[in-house]
């Protein structure tokens, strides 16, 4: 990372409390991965250099019920797998947007590379189906503990991988 970069990192570490080992530990990987911060209205938001796709956001969201609190948004769409906690997440995202169903599975979106199913959200609906929605957008994770630090990382690299070798073309990190 930069000084600016790292001046940027220090001053939202400030701002977090208690909070602050759990977020510095996901910045560092996502910053050996070659995700670097940047400063996105209050917010900063982790692009990598070789396909500009954000990965994550970070920040300070403030509600009436909770006044101040820390968020952290991923992009894990290309991700398959993931515990209960995540598909939960999913399903919320995907009810609390319903109009970002993913265009791509019929065409109407380029934005992505890759076959469209594998890299948009789905969610099982009634009658055996599945719902998609857009995969370009990071998903808050409410909440965060110390013990889905290791599932973040995870689903981490798993999109990275696929984002290098879809967008960039490296299938080998």
């Amino acid at each position: 990372m930069t000084k600016r970069q790292e001046d940027l990192v220090a001053a939202f570490m400030v701002e977090l409390g208690d909070a602050g080992p759990l977020y510095h530990e996901l910045i560092l990987h996502l910053a050996e991965l070659g995700y670097t911060p940047q400063k996105e209205k209050s917010n900063l938001s982790f692009k990598h250099d070789l396909h500009n796709k954000q990965m994550a956001k970070m920040g300070i969201k403030t509600t009436k019920a909770t006044g101040p609190s820390p968020f952290f948004a991923l992009r894990f769409s290309a991700c398959r797998g993931y515990s209960q906690r995540f598909a939960d997440i999913v399903a919320a995202y995907m009810a609390k947007y319903p109009t970002r169903a993913a265009r791509c599975t019929s065409g109407g979106c380029l934005y992505c590379k890759g076959a469209a199913d594998t890299h948009v959200y789905t969610q099982p609906v009634p009658g055996g189906e599945s719902k998609t929605h857009c995969g370009a957008y990071a998903i808050e994770i409410p909440g965060i503990v110390a013990n889905d630090i290791a599932e973040i990382k995870k689903l981490i690299q798993e999109e990275h991988a696929y984002l290098l070798k879809q967008e960039v073309g490296i299938s080998s990190i």
